[in-house]
């Protein structure tokens, strides 16, 4: 940075904030919203209705007689849905404050208030609830969507209250906890750089009105996030706020469209402007971006659990006697080649810079290119994942402006390297700004250098890559019996490889003597590891698959009576339906080599994901797994195998037991 633009940074993290631990505001906030997401039902339709009716009649008037005379020792707990209306009015500080003083002639704030997800005590809060609602209940039945005995006109008749469309400010932070709901968002580093751009981004509208400067000022949503976190303090907010500008921010949810050139994607262009001509630091930060639109929800009813029995955690002991895989870490990075200085006079032609890793990286193995940022080009930022140690080697190149033939070859100028480790704390915290200096086998008057722009996300456990490698391919899949009867009774070793080629193990369909008849062959799976032990992995048990000692189960599953369509269901430690096809955010990613339906997505079912998680991916046309559990490794790999061999016994007899035909 540039002295001047250092002074502007250091000014803004001079402000000083009333509010609490913004970073502990922030991770409870995220504890709330990811339980309200395990209730969907408060985002539409009569739940929805029932919980602002509460909120509005019960939960307001109950909350100012409980800020003006303290009528609890314990802290006050708000019910569940009442606190997700609350929450959703409150990020609208204006008109928050304006319904306040107007209904109670002061702002409710959260004083001696807790969570509903923090609230260990809630009989003094239950008790005072019912001496004002006798007839209501304290906590909403979720699974109760029924309007019925709730004195709705009775209340609205009794007093008044705010007409602000509540229903409608629920709905557009429906989408929120996705874009907020990756691991590293509870990362320290992460929310702490977050507080940091949370400061910058006030500043720079400050500034803004001191020049009379009209801009509209878009967050990225890691600033969003600590926005959010202060006006969930709504007294702290507004004295704050007042304090740094003069008055209370607006925060203006509303648009939505991102298309190009439209209000919300012209203002973050001239945000992301203003804030490096400001600063002189890039505006994006890794993780922090538009993940784009939450996946399509799983729509099989039979499969949203509404009581979950407790299980035990998941034993990995099982996996590490037969597989061993280490686990990689994994980042995202952003990178912009912001200028180039020293360039040899008389330099013509275009620069870019082109990156990879020095090291093998399972998950970044090709050489990518950047143009160098120039208004003619405009900005490019690169995005990608790899591992989170190793170096990142980076090489200026010098091509000609029109490449005719005979004309000069792209010529490297220099290159440099740079170490992901060393940068990992700055880089997960604010995007890192260096000049680097080029080596290279010329001897310029000065070394060349290049000036980088580079973010990191703290490291999160990467997902297991897994491949079949076997004599014949994987053709068919449950749906139809397409290898010949021959291959189906060959007795043929398949090689598990992980994404850099190591062999895992060996698989093969049959008996671990190899003295019992073939219909017994179709129905074992043998496992060789790589020192020579054998082990019987899963065998077929009248219409399902027991896997690992009967550890976990294997069977074929109907969505409906009246749907001929099955599934498979893989249930041990855990709960995890097979579904045919590409769900969740698996249903959100391109593959090549697509071919046809030959994909199934593993999802599993708790009271933590009531609506589902995608811990697995199958492609059984080419053989490989994605799994992003490992206490899921070997029964993915399991249940794909069988999926992908057949097995007529397994199919036919389930079939005949659920009353269905192939």
């Amino acid at each position: 940075m540039e002295t001047e633009q250092e002074l502007e940074w250091a000014e803004a993290q001079n402000m000083v904030f009333l509010s609490e631990d913004l970073v502990a505001t922030a991770k409870q906030q995220l504890l709330f919203l990811a339980e309200v997401d395990r209730n969907r039902c408060l985002y539409d339709g009569p739940v929805l209705h029932r919980a602002n009716y509460r909120y509005k009649y019960c939960w307001l008037p109950l909350l100012a007689k409980h800020a003006e005379s303290h009528v609890t020792q314990d802290p006050f707990v708000v019910p569940l849905d009442c606190e997700w209306i609350w929450h959703c009015h409150r990020l609208n500080p204006v008109r928050y404050k304006t319904d306040c003083m107007e209904l109670y002639g002061r702002i409710l704030g959260d004083r001696n208030v807790v969570s509903s997800t923090q609230g260990t005590s809630k009989e003094e809060s239950e008790k005072l609830w019912e001496t004002m609602y006798p007839s209501e209940p304290y906590e909403l039945d979720l699974n109760n969507d029924s309007m019925q005995n709730f004195a709705e006109n009775f209340l609205e008749a009794k007093q008044s209250s705010t007409d602000y469309d509540l229903i409608s400010a629920v709905k557009r932070q429906t989408t929120f906890f996705y874009q907020v709901s990756r691991p590293y968002w509870n990362d320290d580093t992460f929310l702490e750089g977050a507080v940091a751009r949370y400061k910058g981004f006030l500043h720079l509208i400050k500034r803004n009105r001191e020049r009379h400067v009209s801009c509209f000022c878009v967050p990225t949503y890691d600033i969003d996030l600590i926005w959010h976190s202060h006006q969930l303090h709504p007294v702290s907010y507004c004295n704050d706020l007042v304090a740094i500008m003069g008055t209370i921010l607006e925060h203006n949810d509303m648009d939505s469209d991102r298309t190009k050139g439209q209000k919300l994607d012209a203002g973050f262009s001239e945000t992301t402007t203003q804030w490096e001509e400001t600063f002189g630091s890039r505006y994006w930060k890794a993780g922090a971006m538009y993940s784009g639109s939450p996946p399509s929800p799983i729509t099989v009813d039979k499969y949203k659990i509404d009581a979950i029995h407790k299980i035990s955690a998941p034993s990995n002991k099982t996996n590490q006697n037969v597989i061993q895989l280490p686990q990689k870490m994994l980042v995202q990075v952003m990178l912009e080649i912001v200028d180039v200085r020293n360039l040899p006079l008389g330099h013509t032609g275009k620069l870019l810079v082109s990156f990879n890793k020095k090291q093998e990286d399972v998950l970044f193995n090709t050489k990518k290119q950047l143009c160098i940022s120039s208004e003619s080009q405009g900005k490019q930022v690169a995005v990608f994942q790899c591992e989170s140690n190793g170096e990142l080697v980076l090489e200026l190149i010098s091509r000609p402006s029109f490449n005719f033939r005979g004309v000069r070859p792209a010529k490297v100028l220099g290159k440099t390297s740079i170490n992901l480790g060393d940068l990992q704390d700055v880089a997960s915290k604010l995007p890192k700004e260096k000049w680097l200096d080029l080596t290279s086998t010329v001897n310029w008057s000065k070394p060349i250098g290049i000036r980088i722009g580079l973010s990191l996300t703290p490291p999160v456990s990467a997902p297991y890559e897994l491949h079949f490698v076997s004599m014949y391919p994987f053709k068919g899949s449950y749906f139809s019996f397409l290898l010949p009867r021959k291959f189906q009774q060959t007795k043929c070793w398949t090689n598990v490889v992980d994404e850099a080629g190591n062999e895992i193990i060996h698989i093969q369909k049959g008996n671990l003597s190899n003295e019992k008849t073939k219909s017994s062959i179709n129905k074992e799976v043998i496992g060789r590891t790589a020192s020579g032990e054998t082990h019987l992995l899963a065998e077929l048990k009248g219409t399902m698959w027991s896997m690992m000692n009967s550890d976990w189960m294997l069977q074929i599953k109907k969505t409906s009576a009246e749907d001929h369509k099955r599934v498979f269901e893989l249930t041990g430690t855990r709960k995890v339906i097979i579904f045919p096809g590409r769900k969740l955010e698996y249903g959100t990613r391109y593959y090549r080599n697509e071919k046809g339906n030959c994909f199934m997505t593993a999802v599993e079912f708790s009271g933590t994901h009531p609506y589902g998680k995608a811990v697995a991916l199958m492609d059984l046309a080419n053989g490989f797994l994605e799994i992003k559990e490992e206490w899921l490794v070997l029964p993915a790999l399991l249940s794909a195998f069988v999926l992908s061999n057949n097995f007529p016994d397994f199919s036919n007899e389930t079939e005949k037991a659920n009353g269905t035909n192939a």
